[in-house]
């Protein structure tokens, strides 16, 4: 558990203050995450991210030989598109961009809208997903990220610090992301600070295999095997799923999560070596330790990455980072070196003149994110709750985080004379950069487009643009999150509440009449998610665990329609 915080909801600034303070010589922060101070040669740069809660990963790797920056999201939730964005142009070297990162949905998301934006701006982006764990999946392609990461991370920086161009780099990381497999176990569950219990638990005389770094439980539990037996069942996962050609070099970790002794690692690790090398692979530089944990999580993953000539020189070369330090030469000084400026690199843009009428509606949309405040607050716990059961119960502090940033925003508007329209693309973008994970970018995009879809330049709103605006909203939800009903997701109610909405305004229901007939088929919807098994996100590969709860992000969308389903019409646009 953790007990050294001060505000629960802030604990992720607050640590990367004190992170910040202590390894000020070496790198530096910017809005959203920190980048190396620079020297030598420029190369191309190579972002690391995720969310907070698994130090060393992802900020402990920046530096000489790895990682060019790191972009740090709430614990365990998906860094927004604005902080990818904001640490890449910070850490951008004049040679392109790699960015890369787990295979979350969050994630995959946040950085894709990052590097369209960083692209259409004439920078040269790459994405490397790391999709190791053999647990999640059985197709490569959507296994998520654990552990890994490491490995992959680290070839990247080293090809990046040799010179080689951003299509060499995007080729080395590649390669090690094929070429790498990972296989983890829990023990017990990790508690999120403030919270009074764990996110999930294993039963005494147990283990949990295949479990995720977001708090997430393994995919079924197993009786607690002896330290040998456990090796050989790590050692025989991952030899099961060997890539094909892999050859005998191999860089294992083996990687503690958070509350593991490193007696215990060096113990299993004289079993695992013995085994491997019985298998007849060669160990080449293992890592033992804590390198990607989540939070005070009991358990242990073991990594292996088969290795070529180019992997392994990548993977022993030299390296000087906050957490790890890997030396054959000596290293370089770390400080002193110029560096760009801290600046935010944020856009800010003039308010544009607004009409009596386009006013009148901004004031009624504050008091709507004032009511949906209300109503997130109170219901925060439940909603972290109902994410837990097979998610990382962030659901219902993200929300909160998102509504408070996307109020404060709003209400800065509107002092300085915003319109609905562009008051809601302002709560939107807060929305989107301060809540992160998957909900926070749907949440912002949906509430800029429904801002885009009214305009500030009419002289009067009908119903049907209330309509539109609903429409816009969901629209962005289903483009970004490529979600569809029965996926057990925030769209198996929107989506009906959309149609409802549009139908009782086309049969000429006056509009609040049609938006409480939309919030009563929205709460119908979303509580009979229950019954469905996930097919996105997090929730995915514990589809099991699912079935029974209703989906977080469908509950807290029914209860604010529901809420908002007494304010003025004008404020029901969302």
């Amino acid at each position: 558990m953790t007990r050294i915080f001060n505000d629960p909801a802030e604990f992720a600034e607050d640590q990367f203050t004190g992170f910040l303070d202590l390894y000020a010589d070496r790198l530096r922060g910017v809005p959203g995450g920190a980048v190396a101070l620079r020297s030598g040669e420029p190369q191309v740069a190579v972002v690391v991210g995720g969310g907070s809660g698994h130090y060393p990963a992802f900020a402990g790797l920046v530096g000489s030989g790895f990682a060019t920056g790191a972009v740090v999201g709430n614990v365990f939730t998906s860094p927004s598109a604005a902080q990818v964005y904001s640490v890449a142009k910070a850490a951008h070297q004049g040679r392109g961009v790699v960015l890369t990162f787990g295979n979350y949905a969050g994630d995959n998301m946040n950085f894709g809208i990052a590097a369209e934006r960083l692209r259409k701006e004439g920078i040269d982006v790459r994405i490397v997903v790391v999709t190791d764990d053999v647990a999640s999946a059985s197709e490569e392609d959507k296994r998520r990220g654990i552990a890994g990461d490491f490995s992959v991370f680290k070839v990247l920086g080293a090809a990046a610090a040799a010179g080689l161009d951003i299509d060499g780099v995007e080729r080395a990381g590649r390669a090690a992301n094929a070429a790498t497999r990972t296989i983890g176990v829990a023990f017990s569950g990790c508690t999120l600070p403030g919270a009074d219990r764990p996110l999930f638990t294993v039963p005494e005389g147990q283990l949990g295999l295949g479990l995720g770094i977001h708090g997430e439980p393994g995919i079924r539990d197993e009786q607690m095997p002896a330290a040998h037996e456990l090796a050989q069942l790590m050692v025989d996962s991952l030899l099961e799923a060997a890539p094909q050609g892999g050859g005998k070099r191999v860089a294992p970790i083996l990687n503690g999560l958070g509350t593991t002794k490193y007696e215990e690692l060096f113990l299993l690790w004289g079993t695992v070596a013995g085994l491997l090398r019985e298998a007849g692979l060669e160990v080449v530089d293992a890592e033992v330790g804590e390198l990607v944990t989540s939070l005070d999580m009991g358990g242990v993953s073991l990594t292996l990455m088969w290795l070529d000539d180019e992997l392994e020189t990548f993977w022993r070369a030299d390296a000087y980072t906050p957490a790890f330090r890997k030396q054959r030469a000596p290293v370089a000084a770390i400080g002193g070196f110029a560096q760009e400026s801290g600046d935010d690199v944020r856009e800010s843009h003039a308010i544009p003149e607004a009409t009596p009428a386009a006013r009148a509606l901004a004031g009624t949309a504050v008091g709507a994110l004032e009511t949906m405040a209300r109503i997130l607050h109170a219901d925060e716990a439940m909603l972290g709750d109902i994410d837990a059961v097979a998610g990382d119960g962030d659901h219902g502090r993200g929300m909160v985080k998102g509504v408070d940033a996307a109020l404060a925003a709003a209400r800065i508007a509107y002092d300085g004379g915003a319109g609905a329209a562009w008051l809601l693309q302002a709560a939107g973008q807060a929305w989107a950069e301060h809540a992160g994970g998957t909900s926070g970018v749907l949440w912002g995009a949906a509430l800029e487009a429904a801002g885009r879809s009214l305009t500030d330049g009419r002289s009067a709103y009908a119903d049907q643009d209330f309509v539109a605006a609903g429409q816009a909203f969901s629209a962005a939800i289903v483009d970004l999150g490529r979600a569809t009903v029965g996926d057990k997701t925030l769209v198996d109610a929107l989506l009906p509440f959309v149609e409802e909405l549009a139908a009782g305004v086309g049969h000429g229901a006056a509009f609040p009449d049609a938006w409480r007939a939309a919030a009563a088929v929205a709460a119908e919807k979303a509580e009979a998610t229950a019954s469905l098994s996930p097919k996105l996100g997090r929730a995915r590969p514990l589809a099991e665990r699912s079935v029974g709860t209703p989906d977080a992000g469908a509950t807290s969308f029914a209860l604010l329609a529901g809420g908002l389903a007494d304010l003025p019409a004008g404020a029901l646009a969302l």
